[in-house]
């Protein structure tokens, strides 16, 4: 057995930010989808909602932001995911409509959270 135990990570830095009506953990290298922001392909920025900021050392929760800290990440793509179905139906009544829908996104890569 080495000085790390199975089952326990080693910690690294962590952040929840909020985009889009939504909360996300990430950390630094990861890439994840998150719905659709005004930034070009290729472009960096920086997240400002940033809920809580944690590492090996100590842990900050934001009352309702933590302040201090910046994550910058940058585009990979814009896009859109695989289409829906929407089908509607009522019996007796010959009423019936399909539609479809694919909501777009934006590919991000956590570049560091500082």
């Amino acid at each position: 057995m080495g000085s790390n135990p199975i089952g326990v990570a080693k910690i690294m830095n962590i952040a929840i930010i909020k985009t889009g009506g939504k909360q996300y953990i990430v950390s630094e290298g990861q890439k994840l989808k998150v719905e659709k922001l005004n930034q070009n392909e290729g472009e960096e920025f920086n997240f400002d909602q940033i809920l809580l900021f944690g590492n090996d050392k100590e842990i900050q929760v934001g009352q309702p932001l933590v302040e201090g800290i910046k994550i910058k990440a940058k585009v990979l793509k814009q896009g859109r995911g695989e289409k829906k179905i929407v089908f509607k139906y009522k019996n007796k009544t010959r009423y019936k409509v399909k539609k479809g829908h694919r909501q777009p996104f934006t590919e991000v890569e956590i570049l560091s959270i500082s």
